[in-house]
């Protein structure tokens, strides 16, 4: 016997909860590559949808050195009210000139190392997780061991 899912209840589950298997993880990292907030999003969203959370404790002149995906008006104007300059490498498709230094982008490197780091750890490479709250409890817990 088969068992069928109701479709409403997928969709919530879709827009609830996120499924660790597909789930992207976002962070703000220090300078020295030490995590300073951490997130997950559901896989089928943008990039862009967390920054806002995410930056909330954005400390004043400070660097902002961010992936393209976060190329959006709204999160540079952020990163500028809360004293921060964004060095987010434009689009390809960007018609308008926007100010980037590819100098100081290789600071970004210390996200990358972070990633590196935490996915060392076989439970966070491996996505042995059902809960996307377990999830992020052991990304924490990967990133209290650096």
């Amino acid at each position: 016997m088969a068992y069928r899912r109701d479709s409403s209840s997928e969709k919530e589950c879709e827009s609830d909860c996120t499924e660790p298997s597909r789930a992207m993880i976002h962070a703000v990292v220090y300078a020295k590559g030490l995590p300073l907030r951490s997130a997950l999003s559901a896989g089928q969203e943008h990039d862009s949808l967390l920054a806002g959370d995410l930056l909330t404790e954005l400390r004043h002149n400070r660097l902002l050195p961010a992936d393209r995906a976060y190329d959006l008006d709204a999160i540079r104007q952020l990163a500028r009210e809360l004293g921060a300059w964004p060095n987010i490498p434009p689009k390809r498709n960007c018609k308008d000139p926007i100010c980037f230094c590819p100098h100081l982008y290789r600071d970004r490197n210390h996200v990358e190392r972070f990633f590196n780091h935490i996915r060392h750890c076989r439970r966070i490479a491996a996505r042995y997780d059902k809960l996307a709250a377990n999830f992020l409890a052991f990304i924490k817990l990967a990133a209290i061991c650096l």
